[in-house]
């Protein structure tokens, strides 16, 4: 009777642990919103050399007294059918027009990626000059921990990793939408990756909001202007471009090829 009784609460809990499973939401196409923060005071005070500072401090302190600490940008990932479309959301206004050029405060990509043969597009903008990288996607070496986070409604998991070499990487995904994209060229973990920070850059993505809604077709149009290179063929032009930039070069590079 007993080991009836057993079977019976193991078969009842079994039961429920699949319907359960059978209806847990999964989401499969929408749009997030970013917010890109930027600690300005942080990233210029970087900037500053000995052979600098008599002219960039008097600067930096002009610019703490008439701007924000933290610079706050936009941009959207739309996506569907595992492919993703990132583009920046241009503000309608802006008082920064102090370090106003700094890559790293900006957002001069476009990407669309697809997850199926791991490749991108990416019209991207340097300075005045415009670029159409294609390539494939950024293979990462993601090391997944047991720290959580919510984010826009969804519990994330941290993993963190190194990208070209050098920058280190906080990065949030929800397994709950199980498309392995994320903002910028972030991706290739088992879940949308909603929250990005690099520490010591001084800069972050975050997720606001989550529309679990099909993306308009438009939203998903792959872009196509711009002179067609590699990210080595980009990598190449930028070390040419700023090779007599000195130390505000490395700073630059790194920024524009995220």
């Amino acid at each position: 009777m007993k080991t009836k009784i057993i079977t019976t609460i193991a078969f009842l809990v079994l039961c429920s642990s699949m319907l359960f499973a059978q209806n847990e939401h999964f989401t499969v196409h929408g749009t997030i919103e970013f917010e890109k923060n930027i600690n300005m005071f942080a990233m210029i005070q970087k900037q500053i050399t000995p052979e600098n500072e008599a002219f960039f401090t008097p600067i930096l302190e002009s610019y703490k007294k008439t701007q924000p600490q933290f610079k706050k940008v936009k941009s959207t990932l739309s996506f569907t059918d595992n492919k993703t479309l990132y583009r920046p959301i241009v503000p309608t206004e802006t008082n920064d027009m102090f370090f106003s050029d700094m890559a790293m405060s900006g957002q001069p990509n476009i990407i669309y990626t697809d997850l199926d043969t791991k490749t991108t597009a990416t019209q991207k903008t340097v300075y005045e000059e415009l670029f159409m990288v294609r390539d494939t996607a950024r293979k990462i070496s993601w090391k997944i921990t047991d720290e959580t986070r919510e984010i826009a409604g969804f519990t994330c998991r941290r993993a963190n990793a190194l990208v070209l070499d050098s920058i280190y990487v906080v990065a949030f995904y929800a397994i709950k939408i199980p498309v392995s994209g994320g903002p910028e060229s972030f991706s290739g973990l088992p879940g949308m990756i909603l929250g990005v920070a690099l520490p010591h850059e001084n800069v972050s993505w975050f997720a606001t909001k989550v529309t679990e809604m099909l993306p308009e077709p438009k939203a998903m149009v792959m872009p196509k202007k711009g002179k067609v290179v590699t990210g080595k063929e980009l990598t190449e032009t930028l070390k040419q471009l700023m090779k007599n930039w000195g130390p505000w070069a490395n700073a630059q590079k790194k920024a524009l090829l995220l």
